[in-house]
């Protein structure tokens, strides 16, 4: 922590901190891929119930928004943390219209799978980041992923996997799902969690410095 009493929005040669607000280890390991390593990790705990109707569309970007500005609220009395960049996002998976939950047992997850199999899904996330003075700024990105039918040998195999636990449609894309997906079109980083081209362009245009330090990690 500095302890220069200048505030970083009046001297760039301070570091703009950046505050992720969220407990998710896949977004956290897709930050640092592209060199970007939180100052703070600050989970914002909402209520994710979809509202009646509500498009999974809308879902994504209202969550990303409700837990950056629950961050926002939270970091905002620590004082090192002040004038952070808070950013947090969501993801959510649909078939049609249909939203498909983080399963809460294996028998959702199963129903999950289920309705997966065989068929093209939307993956739909949702990036928020607030700036220092409280602004929001805000990307949607939409993902389609086609399934291979699934055997019920296959689900009961990857339900003992366990890792489906806490995803979003009950499956991880990056892990043992990967080989369920016949077709992938859009962002593959989206899928997992974080679209990292919209989320890079989001800090950029708030002077956080995503590219500055990779010609010295290479050296």
């Amino acid at each position: 922590m500095t302890t220069n009493s200048v505030m970083p929005e009046e001297d760039p040669r301070v570091k703009t901190k950046l505050v992720l607000a969220s407990a998710s280890p896949r977004r956290l390991a897709l930050l640092r891929q592209i060199g970007v390593f939180p100052d703070h990790l600050h989970p914002a705990d909402i209520d994710e119930t979809p509202r009646r109707l509500e498009h999974p569309r809308f879902l994504a970007r209202r969550l990303a928004k409700e837990k950056a500005q629950r961050g926002a609220e939270l970091v905002c009395v620590m004082p090192e943390f002040e004038h952070a960049l808070v950013l947090a996002a969501d993801t959510v998976v649909a078939v049609g219209r249909k939203i498909l939950p983080k399963p809460a047992d294996e028998d959702e997850a199963r129903e999950c799978l289920r309705l997966l199999s065989g068929r093209t899904h939307k993956v739909y996330t949702g990036i928020c980041l607030i700036n220092a003075k409280g602004k929001s700024h805000h990307k949607l990105v939409e993902s389609r992923v086609r399934f291979e039918r699934l055997g019920r040998e296959v689900i009961e195999a990857y339900l003992l996997s366990g890792e489906w636990q806490g995803k979003a449609g009950g499956y991880a894309i990056q892990g043992r799902a990967g080989c369920f997906a016949l077709q992938i079109s859009g962002s593959y980083s989206g899928i997992v969690g974080l679209p990292l081209a919209e989320t890079a362009e989001l800090l950029t245009t708030q002077n956080y410095p995503v590219f500055e330090h990779w010609q010295k990690d290479e050296v």
